[in-house]
């Protein structure tokens, strides 16, 4: 098939959902697809160039050049609403590479809706978030507590807190506006997590939609050259926390738990430091900046356990599968798409999100029972190969073949297909 990859962001920028589209795109071209990506321009980047198999193109939107609208200029994301110069270039695109199948991944979708019918080409969306009911994207309500729901008297003065009257509104309604037709004009929905299947309204509506999560390579568990940055790492045992050290990541409650610990080892947190990180830290805690993706795979298997105490609805963490295979147990909050990665008491714990003497109960449990400790390692790594591109690529590419079949088999799917496959479990 001939397979159009969407996505706002690809590398040089580098996040969980780029690194998906990557590896989805080299997945898919190994496997005999004719694969080509679009997605936004970034400074210093070609404009055309081949990433292994797969041709990126990099394209120029109206809002991307309005550098005020952006709290990080380096990532200027997508509008949830069409932007007329972006419109413009996927039609070009479109024209160029003829696909069949045109796989867009969270907000950038909304400027292919308008091309949709005359491009003849099947469109799968995958949500890696809570965008399509969320103009925050992380359900959470006045970022303090799980949304219960969207609703414009809710929707309009949370997002209005977070961007601003001006930009909370366009976005807001923009972003009802193309989830109203998205509805309606994308052939299958693939949520990353039960979680987001059912915030985002697939469980209760007609929209087409399968739960696959998002996966690592193949060969995850190769580590490459150890970098010199990991000289930074303690010389002895260490708890790893992989993330930005901000409040919806749980980092405040992961200190007070930490805090309490009895003869603890280390603790080591790794990635951005943001408006809200706290500005103290308690004794061996060590923190470190953004790492390469390569060294962090060595700092997690030299780790004892990782933990990520998220208050908010994590999608589908792919620090998660990273720490599952290099063997370690984890301890995540019960919230969003955690439930769906972690087997409670089979291959980490799970705790109540905000408790931080839960986590702290956890924490010190696995430091205590190391038995406990290694028979939760040895199920990670055994039921890792289901979070693997072989077994989730294969899943993403049965959607294709379902939405290209004939309109009048398909006429005869159910609007959720259960394939009997569990989604991240």
């Amino acid at each position: 098939m001939r397979i159009l990859l969407l996505s706002q962001f690809y590398p040089p920028v580098i996040g969980g959902e780029e690194r998906h589209v990557r590896n989805l795109g080299a997945a898919l071209a190994q496997r005999g697809h004719q694969v080509s990506v679009g997605t936004l321009m970034h400074p210093g980047a070609p404009e055309t160039e081949l990433d292994g198999a797969v041709r990126v193109h990099r394209l120029r939107g109206t809002l991307q050049r309005l550098s005020s609208l952006h709290t990080d200029p380096e990532r200027r994301h997508a509008p949830p609403f069409p932007d007329p110069e972006l419109v413009l270039a996927l039609r070009r695109l479109v024209a160029q590479e003829e696909p069949d199948i045109v796989h867009a991944h969270n907000w950038i979708y909304a400027s292919f809706l308008p091309l949709k019918v005359l491009s003849g080409a099947r469109l799968v969306v995958t949500l890696h978030d809570y965008g399509l009911v969320c103009a925050k994207k992380n359900f959470m309500h006045l970022g303090a507590s799980l949304c219960s729901g969207p609703t414009p008297a809710k929707c309009l003065p949370c997002a209005t807190r977070h961007y601003g009257a001006v930009k909370a509104t366009v976005t807001t309604l923009g972003n009802w506006g193309s989830s109203f037709a998205a509805r309606r004009l994308v052939d299958r929905f693939i949520a990353v997590s039960h979680a987001v299947a059912h915030h985002a309204g697939l469980t209760q509506g007609h929209a087409a939609y399968d739960v696959i999560p998002n996966f690592v390579p193949d060969d995850v568990g190769v580590l490459g050259p150890e970098d010199p940055c990991l000289r930074e790492l303690p010389g002895d045992e260490f708890i790893l926390f992989v993330g930005d050290m901000m409040r919806l990541k749980g980092i405040d409650v992961l200190l007070q738990a930490y805090a309490g610990l009895e003869r603890a080892p280390h603790l080591v947190l790794i990635g951005r430091q943001v408006a809200d990180t706290p500005a103290e830290f308690p004794p061996n805690v060590r923190v470190l900046n953004p790492w390469p993706h390569s060294a962090i795979m060595h700092a997690w298997r030299r780790s004892l356990f990782g933990v990520l105490p998220s208050v908010g609805p994590e999608a589908c963490a792919t620090v998660i599968m990273e720490a599952m295979a290099s063997g370690k147990a984890i301890v995540a909050t019960d919230v969003g798409g955690m439930p769906d990665l972690v087997d409670h008491g089979e291959t980490g714990i799970l705790v109540p999100p905000g408790d931080a003497n839960a986590l702290a109960h956890a924490m010190q449990t696995l430091l205590e029972d190391r038995v406990l400790l290694a028979r939760l390692e040895a199920t990670s790594l055994a039921r890792i190969g289901r979070l693997k591109a072989g077994a989730v690529v294969s899943r993403i590419e049965q959607v294709y073949r379902d939405v290209v079949r004939p309109a009048a088999r398909r006429s005869a799917v159910p609007a959720h297909q259960d394939s009997g496959e569990p989604s991240c479990r």
